[in-house]
């Protein structure tokens, strides 16, 4: 099932952009801080079952203290409302 593609210029003024994440080259991507490699790694686990129950799979880059998360919709070429959704979703774990 293909989604509307948001176009760059139009997420800047979405009043449901989340929060810290950056548009990058179709896709959106934010980078969180961690003490430590195990605190990463179990913020990742955390972010892959969000994935798994949305059927939506980011692509996660992390190592000892940071974890690098980006999203979009391959389907519709860019990002949609389901990147959109799932980041909400996944901001909530880091709070």
């Amino acid at each position: 099932m293909q989604s509307t593609r948001i176009a760059r210029e139009d997420y800047k003024n979405r009043p449901d952009r989340p929060e810290g994440w950056q548009f990058q080259d179709e896709g959106i991507e934010r980078e969180w801080k961690f003490a430590d490699f195990a605190s990463a790694l179990q913020f990742v686990n955390q972010v892959g079952q969000l994935a798994d129950a949305a059927d939506h799979h980011p692509d996660i880059s992390f190592g000892w203290g940071y974890a690098r998360i980006r999203l979009t919709t391959h389907d519709s070429g860019g990002v949609t409302a389901r990147d959109l959704s799932l980041a909400a979703q996944i901001n909530s774990l880091a709070r």
